[in-house]
């Protein structure tokens, strides 16, 4: 819903505007003058109607004036019949357009609307210049594995239908790709994207952030502000680690989900959007709903389409594509013709278990593009296995001190593990002995954390 402000000294005029439009659907407001328009600080319009002249200061003097406060505002200026030089001067300063009087409802209601489109695409603008500048090529997935093959085919089929998405996976496996890849391969791909990662933002400004915020809901809040759910309308919005999404911001999500209605914080204007939904998680979501930390009915909601990333130690066959791909984009962004690398150093990143998996690999190779001397990369530049591996006693000061408590038992089970593995020297009957464990359950456990 748009608010569209209308200033109107003709009562008649003013009151059959204000009828057509709220019919249509809009939220308006009206006034006879610019100084009692520029008196009302809570209203911050998307589209303003202002007759060219009015008691006091003209249209195009309040245009200016607003425009300050206001820049992405769309405007109508009305002008008598036949002052087309007065239209011109009016588009010139600053007017989306203009209207002679008289003039016809379908003529008000087209015009709107097209400036309404023209405001909403300088917002979703707006936000998308402050997000990185990236080339849709390097959203390409890449892999030949059985494993991505099949999931190649899953989001292929999904991108075109308007299902809500529920993509798993360890931090580092390209979920946001797939995200990508479901947008820009969907009926959508001509909106907006738009990204929230809902761990990185504390619970009140996650709301805000999502559903906006009226003027003076909360200190600091100096003006109304639209939210990502408002921005992605008619395209797509992609939650990621939805997994730390707080219950009251859960409620609200799932209102959204159900009925594709909202308010913004601090308001009371119900306003509705056309959005899809794709979210991420690398938690497992199913034992936070069984404990009661995230809505069993919003679980559902959002797993009608579940996508599951496999880590890329579980898909080695697909790390020299990997490598090829990065070191083609590495060596155009470092000014390199070529780039290859040597097949020992190639072997070298196949049997690296890759924790921090793709995005991992790609620091790793970035790294030594950077290092390399020479258009060829050899194990000189790939130091990884002990730089970039943490030791034991390493790992062990990075468990959190506060956090999940499962999270941070089967890291330190994972540590236990590797140190009797390493004791042991491989033999696996001697650290399922040292861990008082069936070699069966030793090799399950082994297996969970990915360090066979």
């Amino acid at each position: 819903m748009s608010q569209i402000l209308i200033v109107e000294d003709d009562r008649t005029i003013r009151e059959a505007m204000d009828l057509i439009l709220k019919k249509e659907g809009h939220s308006v407001l009206s006034c006879r003058s610019a100084e009692d328009a520029l008196e009302m600080e809570l209203c911050e319009p998307d589209l303003l109607i202002t007759d060219y002249k009015l008691p006091g200061k003209n249209g195009i003097e309040m245009i200016s004036t607003l425009k300050e406060k206001l820049p992405l505002l769309e405007s109508i200026v009305i002008t008598a019949f036949g002052s087309i030089d007065l239209a011109v001067e009016a588009v010139k300063k600053g007017a989306g357009d203009f209207l002679s009087k008289p003039f016809s409802p379908d003529e008000l209601i087209l015009k709107v609307q097209r400036l309404l489109d023209l405001h909403q695409t300088k917002e979703q603008k707006e936000y998308l210049l402050e997000e990185v500048k990236k080339d849709f090529s390097d959203y390409e997935i890449v892999g030949s594995s059985d494993e991505m093959k099949k999931i190649f085919a899953l989001v292929s089929k999904v991108a075109r239908s308007e299902s809500t998405v529920l993509i798993q996976g360890e931090s580092g496996t390209g979920k946001e790709l797939i995200a990508r890849f479901l947008h820009y391969n969907s009926r959508r791909n001509r909106g907006p994207f738009i990204k929230v990662n809902c761990a990185a933002l504390a619970e009140g400004i996650l709301e805000s952030e999502l559903f906006g915020h009226e003027k003076g809901a909360f200190t600091g809040s100096i003006r109304q502000k639209k939210g990502r759910f408002e921005l992605a309308h008619n395209g797509t919005i992609f939650l990621d680690e939805i997994g730390d999404l707080a219950p009251s911001v859960q409620v609200k999500l799932l209102r959204v989900l159900q009925e594709g209605e909202m308010e913004r914080v601090g308001g009371e204007q119900t306003i509705r959007v056309n959005v899809r939904v794709l979210t991420a998680t690398n938690r497992d979501l199913v034992s936070m709903v069984q404990k009661g930390t995230f809505r069993e009915d919003l679980y559902y909601r959002l797993n009608v389409i579940p996508v599951v990333l496999p880590p890329l130690r579980k898909r080695r066959e697909d790390i020299p594509d990997l490598v090829n791909f990065f070191l083609k984009h590495l060596a155009r962004e470092n000014n390199h013709k070529r780039i290859s690398i040597d097949k020992e150093s190639m072997q070298a990143l196949i049997e690296y278990p890759w924790p921090g998996n793709i995005r991992e690999l790609e620091n790793v190779l970035e790294r030594a593009v950077v290092l390399c001397d020479s258009d060829r990369i050899t194990l000189n530049e790939l130091p990884f296995v002990q730089e970039i591996s943490p030791t034991l006693e390493q790992r062990k000061q990075m468990i959190p001190l506060r956090g999940n408590l499962d999270d941070r038992l089967a890291e330190m089970e994972k540590l236990l593990l590797m140190e009797a593995m390493q004791e042991a020297k491989g033999i696996k009957t001697r650290a399922a002995r040292t861990l008082g464990i069936k070699t069966s359950t030793l090799y399950y456990k082994l297996e969970k954390y990915g360090l066979i």
